[in-house]
């Protein structure tokens, strides 16, 4: 199982949507999500098993409290809760070697002083096709509907509740399987479960189960009147299924009469006219909106003809108008040109000479005498000085309301024309006394014929049952009679079956002692190799050895002697705790993600590289690191770099106390702002 991607909406401290790509690639299966105490990194530990395992989860922030309760707190609290929170994650499981991708989305929220939770499922079947999960679409899923509600049932033959436990785990287990004798439920636990013993188990208690369902009756009488009360029956269910047939017949004809006779009235009915009588109201009501429309228009035309509209009929006149009006403008510019002409003539005459004042003197008045012509006109009707520009507005709204006016003068002609047309058919509805009896025939035959109707498809129905009925009693007589025939037989068969159980039962029984043993020598080796490969000290632990009956741990020295958990410190049982985990990974082949809440809490540095060099890069395919700033530090940060396919930081606001995620970590460029 490969975690791919989870999304937080409104969850917790988490704001808004915020996703994380959980995805890793070959030698970097590490993904680094660095968080202050507080930030949410538990937060986001218990998101991934809720999304799993709803009321089930193991969720650290949910204590004692209802599953309800738990779910109505998760909302955050700047948030409306009738809207409610959800948590997507997005994973990959390996089948027969065909890779199946899985997307669960759980989704909660409030309704009135009530809480309703969602669960969708969607799955790609055909996943295996493609070897990068980012070239898939969300097209490519679809929502199974059995598995959204089954999914209890089917997360357990992915990854059981116990053996999840196993892989999601912050610091505080490590802490409690730090004490060996602690450490021994978990063990059992792994074992059984993680490692197929469980399966081995369940066979054992199945069989036995079969044995005590063994049994042998001898009562042949009591199988013979069972075949003949079935033999009853099936006499009964046919002749039922004969009478229900004929009835059928009988009243297949009716339907025909009916329908027939139907047929006819519709035909009279419309031959008097009934289909305009049926229509009469409503020809009326769209009379009478022609009416109004061809009214309406009317009352525009007039209110349109009330204004400058006339004007059109003055053609000639108006262009007259528009002559005098240029002319009078052109006398009134000739006129006050002269004046400002005399005056510089005055002015010219007055620099000149006296032998020439005289010639120049004929010149101007000459001109003068020329521009004074054309301020003399035959008619003057003293126009305004802006008379052009009016009749320039008077052009522009002529041609509007032309416009306009033929586009009403069209909407009249039309409206007009469906009046005329309403009118002449409503002058063809027949009256009321011609139709009514004929309307009255029709209703009725339509009744008829719809009961008739229904009651075939009661017989049918009816035919339906009886023969589902007779094939049901037939597989009964068939069963009975097979029954029957194997009764002399069945005595020889359940002594078969017990004795059989019983060996295949302690087969079983051998089988399990030999694969728990098996199981835990390999485990003894693992835990073994993983504790030296962390600890400083190499030579302080010899062996191993995990007993099979309780399954405690005991550690001995290189005298053979065992050697006493209290000597060893706080950290290298940590280191114990993480070997223990770490071993069992192995054991059961690294197909689970690590998810490590606060890894490094109590280790010294030494202690740390070790982990970090040794444990992380091959803890398993997919390793998420829950880290405080201090856990993972800038320096180890430097050792693990190869390792890691994705780094994030949860930031943390102190003013709203909400959280976001942002790529990157502390000393990584682009997060150097977080606080």
């Amino acid at each position: 199982m490969l975690l791919r991607k989870i999304t937080l909406e409104e969850f917790g401290a988490y704001r808004g949507k915020q996703s994380l790509d959980l995805s890793v690639k070959k030698n970097k299966p590490i993904v680094l999500i660095g968080g202050l105490n507080g930030c949410g990194k538990t937060t986001l530990l218990d998101a991934i098993q809720l999304a799993l395992y709803g009321p089930r989860a193991r969720c650290s922030g949910r204590g004692n409290k209802a599953y309800e309760t738990f779910l109505r707190e998760s909302i955050n609290r700047q948030h409306d809760p009738a809207r409610g929170s959800s948590i997507t994650l997005e994973f990959t499981i390996t089948v027969d070697a065909k890779e199946h991708y899985y997307k669960v989305i759980r989704s909660w929220r409030t309704s009135g002083k009530s809480l309703k939770e969602f669960l969708n499922v969607f799955v790609d079947e055909d996943y295996g096709n493609s070897a990068v999960p980012s070239q898939r679409s969300q097209s490519d899923l679809k929502y199974n509907r059995l598995l959204s509600e089954g999914w209890s049932d089917h997360v357990e033959d992915l990854l059981p509740l116990e053996v999840a436990s196993l892989s999601f785990f912050d610091g505080e287990k490590i802490e409690s399987l730090a004490d060996p004798e602690r450490a021994a439920s978990v063990i059992e636990s792994a074992v059984h479960s993680l490692l197929g013993v469980s399966t081995v188990e369940q066979l054992r208690t199945d069989l036995l189960a079969l044995q005590r369902r063994q049994k042998l009756s001898d009562e042949e009488q009591h199988l013979m009147d069972t075949i003949h009360a079935h033999e009853r029956e099936a006499a009964s269910v046919q002749q039922d299924l004969d009478v229900a047939a004929q009835e059928r017949v009988a009243r297949s004809k009716d339907l025909r009469k009916a329908q027939r006779d139907l047929g006819d009235l519709e035909a009279a009915f419309k031959n008097e006219g009934g289909g305009l009588f049926e229509r009469r109201l409503e020809l009326d009501e769209a009379r009478k909106r022609a009416a109004k429309q061809l009214a309406d228009v009317r009352a525009s035309l007039l209110q349109l003809a009330a204004g400058p509209l006339p004007f059109l009929l003055m053609g000639t006149q108006v262009k007259d108008l528009r002559k005098q009006a240029k002319q009078e403008n052109s006398a009134a510019e000739a006129g006050q040109v002269l004046a400002v002409l005399t005056e510089r003539d005055d002015w010219l005459l007055s620099l000149l000479p006296e032998t020439t004042r005289g010639e120049v003197m004929a010149e101007l008045e000459q001109d003068r005498a020329k521009r004074s012509k054309s301020t003399a006109l035959k008619v003057d009707l003293d126009l305004p000085h802006d008379a052009l520009a009016q009749l320039s507005v008077l052009d522009e709204v002529l041609v509007r309301d032309k416009k306009r006016a033929t586009e009403l003068l069209e909407q009249a002609a039309a409206a007009a024309e469906e009046v005329d047309q309403l009118d002449r058919q409503l002058a063809g509805v027949p009256e009321q006394s011609k139709v009514e009896a004929l309307q009255l025939a029709r209703d009725e035959q339509v009744h008829v014929v719809a009961r008739i109707q229904d009651s075939m498809a009661r017989d049918e129905q009816r035919i339906t049952d009886l023969k589902r009925r007779r094939e049901h009693v037939a597989a009964a007589l068939e069963r009975a009679h097979k029954n029957f025939v194997q009764t002399k037989v069945k005595a020889e068969e359940v002594e078969r079956i017990i004795k059989y159980a019983e060996k295949a039962r302690g087969t079983l029984e051998r089988f399990g002692e030999a694969l728990l043993q098996r199981h835990i020598s390999r485990l003894e080796v693992a835990v073994l190799q993983s504790f030296k490969d962390l600890m400083r000290k190499r030579g302080l632990v010899h062996d191993l050895r995990i007993d099979t009956d309780k399954f405690t741990l005991t550690l001995s020295d290189a005298d053979g002697e065992a050697i006493d958990p209290g000597r060893l410190s706080a950290g290298e049982r940590q280191l114990l705790a993480v070997s223990l985990l770490w071993g069992l990974m192995k054991v059961a082949g690294n197909r689970l993600p690590s998810v490590i809440d606060t890894p490094l809490g109590r280790l010294d540095s030494r202690h740390r590289e070790h982990l970090v060099d040794r444990y992380f890069p091959y803890a398993s395919d997919q390793v998420l690191l829950l880290s405080t700033d201090e856990e993972i530090d800038e320096h180890l940060l430097g050792r693990l770099k190869k390792y890691v396919a994705h780094t994030y930081t949860l930031a943390h606001d102190d003013t709203d106390f909400t959280t976001r995620v942002v790529e990157g970590y502390w000393w990584n460029s682009g997060v150097t702002h977080v606080a």
